[in-house]
């Protein structure tokens, strides 16, 4: 297995037919450019010597551009999918090891409780009861098909399926549970699962309550190919053309998105962490990327365990074609395309060649005019340039335009899909929370010191204490809390960190009349996401769940905890973007306030405007379009939260919560496209002719006679200079057309016209003009063609008087008449310029 960028275009052009097509084309275009370079220097080498070194240069560019258009476009669609691939392959591992996190708090939770020490250690033996308590268990935290207890010599004393029973187990596990003071994670065939080929199992060893000495095991076997499946389900892709794998440190999948392509067990070539590459499967070769998880709250997950994709090469670029173009307007279009250098720099490559070429046939032009009908020859070799120059700039847009469809769609997929994992991320976290809250208010203690009613030091320390234990296995609290049966909070942790202390104080009435409410242990209550006193004034979810009395019948009190939402979510959402600061992220809800934010303009409690369409979309439900951000291009990814198992489906919680994604691709630009691809065509010569050189500025056509105007040069050569310069001035360029190799000041015609500054893009160009033997250069925003007007198609501008000095008198009917041109008085304005006192400064 190599990585890809050793790897030649050919070896993925078989699999790309419209880049196939495009080649084609390309090829042809390409013979054509070297017929036309033969034909001038055969049969008109003479009236041709002008134009050769011209035409050489267009078929060296032309040669250029089609290795760069096609290389592009293997390497964007290549991108395309890796990216899409590497995503689903990171996310794979990422949200399973979130999960697996929980199950190491809960196994050193658990083996604590006073309940299941006290019967392993045989202090009292009523396993019904200690299963109902497991099962009770079980039901809040449904990721568990199986608990067990046993005794140090393997004995099994309770467990709660009794479709798999079990008497003992001589598993090693026990032996190294026992001899840990940590918790042990094991993934392999283990006769405490006797039907299962392999399981996930979480042990620890217990206590004895007074004695303290090590007396058994309890085991939280995890419900592993269900939650796969349901990552595999909910972040899959649902075209088919890839399989998702869970891969262990020798190779072989652990678990697959489709058994009947890679099965269980098989073994799979892997590509390096973060890495990307070809990989021969079963006689087949597949685009793979492969990654570890990120650390989680200090855990990495099973060690070598990693996340793959694979998509076989031969399907891998057969996505459905993409209409993002026709969801945006052409001035939007075109103000993303003026960004392509920052988000896709080989489309701005592209686009910077295609230029060139459009840039060489006008200089041409302008080197030939003037020759007239005095060679038929020279007058055919240039009207095949022009031909073929236009044939060349359509299939070049075409290029651009496909191009430019995979860079968006691929950053409109990246974007729901990120936002669907975010939502993904916070259902799941939060699952954990409801469940938390209710098996807390299930301790035996808690429950028996509340319905005695007496909180005297000793009962409150016990309390506190408890607290505390279950908040050092548990992070992500800022405060675990229990009250009586009045709201009156009697003990809490974070008494000494926290700004605020809440011992004494009391639950809001609101609250308290909902757990009062709560008709069994399943049931609870979540706070609005609103500030508390409960932490430190800043916004956050509290969970509650009603302790009763020992014998179930009386609700004595209630347990609270406190989500530390900040670091919390902040971190969730910096998981889903992978830290990259031109993206941002956001949790909102359905009226747009804002819960977290990865910008820090838009600070929790304030609002995020997103469109109505977005804010309605139906729980689960993802969408994404290109839209303005603060002034920017974007493309806006959004998912609605759906919940994750029981959790906010069908336990009678609901609170929506909406995932929004912002790709900044560059600040908003305006531009004129009136006009925009309209070639200037002048009309049968009667009398008398002359010709021009035509360009555009905002939308407009002007002209300036050929016989003033030596080149043009991309606008990108120009060298900004501060010194002395006028706001009509925006620098430097070097001139190659005349021997002297000079510098030319440049000048912004549109801010000479219209007082408006010309906003830069690939299509942008300096015209070099020489007029009293002086050389300028004007900046317009893109080269149109050279054509001869006869006479009778020029009059005079209606706006002027005469004899007033003005840049435009006189406007040209081109193209039947549909079309005018602004005939632009060089004279005037070299006259206005040297007036200003910039001229001279050149």
């Amino acid at each position: 297995m190599k990585p890809l960028n050793t790897y030649q275009t050919e070896s993925f052009l078989p699999y790309m037919r419209d880049v196939i097509r495009c080649e084609q084309s390309l090829h042809e275009l390409n013979l054509m450019w070297r017929i036309i370079e033969s034909s001038a220097k055969m049969n008109c080498s003479e009236d041709a010597k002008s134009i050769l070194p011209t035409m050489a240069e267009t078929r060296q560019g032309f040669n250029r551009l089609e290795h760069e258009l096609v290389l592009s476009l293997v390497h964007q669609k290549v991108s395309t999918v890796i990216e899409e691939i590497g995503t689903k392959a990171h996310y794979i591992i990422d949200l399973l090891v979130r999960n697996l996190y929980e199950r190491t708090a809960d196994v050193g939770f658990l083996a604590t409780d006073n309940e299941l020490c006290s019967f392993v250690a045989g202090l009292h033996g009523n396993a019904d009861v200690i299963r109902m308590r497991l099962r009770a268990y079980a039901n809040k935290y449904t990721v568990y098909d199986e608990i067990i207890l046993l005794d140090d010599d393997g004995n099994v004393l309770v467990q709660i399926n009794p479709e798999t029973p079990i008497e003992g187990s001589t598993d090693p596990l026990i032996k190294a549970t026992m001899q840990t003071d940590g918790y042990v994670e094991t993934y392999r065939a283990s006769d405490l699962r006797p039907h299962h080929e392999k399981s996930l199992i979480y042990s620890k060893r217990m206590h004895h309550p007074i004695t303290g000495e090590p007396i058994g095991v309890l085991c939280l076997c995890f419900n592993f190919s269900e939650e796969m499946a349901g990552i595999f389900s909910s972040h899959g892709d649902p075209t088919g053309r890839s399989v998702m794998l869970l891969v262990d440190e020798q190779h072989h999948v652990i678990e697959s998105s489709d058994h009947r392509w890679i099965s269980k067990g098989s073994y799979v070539p892997m590509c390096e962490h973060q890495q990307e590459g070809m990989v021969m499967y079963c006689g087949r070769q597949y685009l793979a990327c492969s990654f570890f998880a990120n650390e989680y709250q200090g855990y990495l997950g099973p060690r070598g365990w990693r996340g793959q994709v694979m998509t076989p090469i031969d399907v891998a670029f057969t996505a459905q074609e993409s209409e993002a173009l026709l969801a945006i307007d052409a001035v939007m279009a075109e103000g993303l395309l003026s960004h392509a250098k920052s988000f896709c720099p080989p489309l701005y490559e592209i686009m910077n060649a295609a230029e060139s070429i459009k840039r060489v046939v006008w200089n041409g032009q302008v080197t030939t005019a003037g020759q007239g009908d005095d060679s038929t020859r020279l007058k055919t070799i240039l009207d095949q340039i022009s031909e073929t120059g236009v044939r060349s700039n359509e299939l070049f847009s075409q290029s651009i335009n496909e191009l430019y469809e995979t860079v968006l769609a691929s950053k409109l997929q990246d974007s729901e899909f990120v936002s669907k994992l975010l939502v993904d991320i916070l259902d799941r976290n939060l699952y954990e929370r409801s469940n938390d809250c209710r098996w807390w208010a299930l301790t035996p203690e808690l429950k028996t010191i509340l319905a005695s009613g007496q909180f005297d030091q000793t009962s409150i320390q016990k309390m506190t204490g408890i607290l505390t234990y279950i908040n050092q296995l548990y992070t992500v609290y800022t405060r675990v809390f229990v009250y009586d049966k009045l709201g009156k909070i009697v003990a809490s942790t974070g008494e000494d960190t926290q700004k605020i202390s809440v011992v004494g104080t009391y639950v809001p009435q609101d609250t308290l009349d909902k757990v009062r409410l709560l008709r069994n242990e399943q049931e609870y209550v979540v706070s609005a996401f609103q500030s508390t006193d409960l932490y430190d004034q800043a916004a956050t979810y509290v969970y509650h769940a009603a302790v009763r009395s020992p014998d179930g019948n009386t609700i004595v009190g209630g347990i609270g905890i406190v989500f530390d939402a900040t670091p919390e979510f902040l971190a969730m959402l910096h998981a889903g973007i992978n830290g990259v600061d031109s993206v941002k992220a956001f949790y909102i809800d359905r009226a747009g306030n804002i819960l977290s934010s990865t910008d820090p303009t838009r600070p929790v409690g304030t609002q995020l405007i997103v469109d109505t369409e977005m804010m309605q979309l139906s729980n689960g439900a993802s969408a994404s379009k290109i839209v303005v951000h603060d002034a920017h291009y974007a493309i806006m990814g959004c998912s609605v939260s759906s919940g994750y198992r029981e959790f906010k489906v069908n336990d009678g919680y609901q609170d929506d919560i909406i995932a929004v994604v912002f790709y900044m691709l560059g600040e908003e630009r305006e531009f004129n496209h009136q006009n925009s691809g309209l070639i200037i065509e002048g009309a049968p010569i009667v009398h008398e002719s002359l010709e021009f050189a035509i360009f555009t500025i905002n939308g407009s056509f002007f002209a300036l006679e050929v016989e003033f105007v030596l080149e043009a040069i991309a606008a990108s050569e120009i060298s900004p200079v501060s010194m002395g310069a006028s706001a009509e001035r925006v620098g430097l360029l070097p001139t190659q057309v005349e021997a002297d190799n000079s510098y030319v000041w440049v000048y912004d015609l549109a801010y000479l016209l219209t007082g408006l500054s010309t906003q830069m893009n690939t299509a942008s160009q300096v015209v070099v003009v020489k007029f009293a033997g002086q050389k300028i250069g004007l900046l317009v925003n893109a080269l149109n063609a050279v054509t001869a007007f006869d006479l009778s198609q020029i009059s005079m501008s209606p706006l002027i008087a005469d004899g007033k000095q003005v840049l435009v008198k006189k406007i040209i009917q081109a193209n039947q008449g549909k079309v005018l041109v602004q005939w632009l008085d060089i004279a005037v304005l070299y006259k206005f310029l040297m007036n200003t006192d910039v001229l001279l400064a050149g």
